[in-house]
């Protein structure tokens, strides 16, 4: 999927993060992205980075709220995480990453926060579904269960 001239705004933290372009950027596993730098990265996002069980190990869920001016607002909530944008392309280090947006299984944003808006979704029924990665954009687990949130709507 290529996202042209797609821009947002995430609130997060205390920081404001405001226009990605995504200039051919092309979601496949095991792919290469064009960042904003001009420097070409490859990254695995189909290999798990599995974590231990217990009280400590992170969660996620996420609310999906109609905006009244448009589009949807995305609210991710995490336990024993936390969003490291300073340490993006990084090592794994327990604990922090990032997470990855999904609207039917595309990758639509990455995003370093707990809160995101979503522009105009398709019509019909729709999955948006989070998963919280590491610094090194593996897909995080505890045990063998991916660290994912998923809600299903359905968009009139």
């Amino acid at each position: 999927m290529k996202l042209n001239k797609f821009i947002f705004t995430a609130f997060a933290a205390g920081f404001i993060a405001i226009g990605l372009t995504g200039n051919g950027i092309a979601e496949t596993k095991g792919h290469t992205h064009n960042h904003s730098t001009g420097a070409k990265m490859v990254h695995d996002h189909s290999k798990l980075l599995s974590l231990e069980a217990g009280e400590n190990a992170p969660t996620i869920a996420i609310d999906l709220a109609k905006d009244a001016v448009g589009g949807w607002n995305l609210h991710i909530t995490t336990t024993h995480f936390r969003f490291t944008p300073e340490a993006v392309n990084k090592a794994h280090h327990a604990g922090e990453g990032h997470a990855h947006i999904y609207v039917n299984g595309k990758k639509l944003a990455r995003i370093y926060g707990p809160w995101f808006h979503i522009g105009a979704l398709p019509k019909g029924n729709v999955a948006v579904s989070v998963t919280l990665n590491a610094n090194n954009h593996q897909a995080l687990a505890v045990g063998d269960k991916a660290l994912v949130a998923v809600k299903n709507i359905v968009v009139e």
